[in-house]
């Protein structure tokens, strides 16, 4: 492996490993931030029969988790392309 390879595969995963990173900090704070802390600020906002917060803790978090998948499988394609990992 050349040192310009290197370099490239350092830059790749760093790359990576902050997708990772924001996609975490993105999923912690709506799975615990918008379900378990500000539930009680959420309480009084009407969604589907029920509060924003329950909403957030039942259904918000699952769905924000599908998305942040797709998400990072898109940007993740990007990066192989962007750095000529591809399949």
């Amino acid at each position: 492996m050349t040192e310009e390879d290197k370099k490239n595969a350092d830059a790749y995963w760093k790359a990576n490993v902050r997708l990772i990173t924001w996609s975490l900090v993105v999923w912690a704070l709506v799975s615990y931030g918008c379900a378990i802390l500000l539930r009680p600020l959420l309480a009084g906002i009407p969604v589907g029969g029920t509060d924003l917060g329950f909403w957030f803790a039942q259904q918000g978090s699952i769905i924000t988790f599908i998305l942040i998948i797709f998400h990072y499988a898109w940007r993740l394609n990007k990066l192989d392309k962007e750095f000529g990992v591809e399949e």
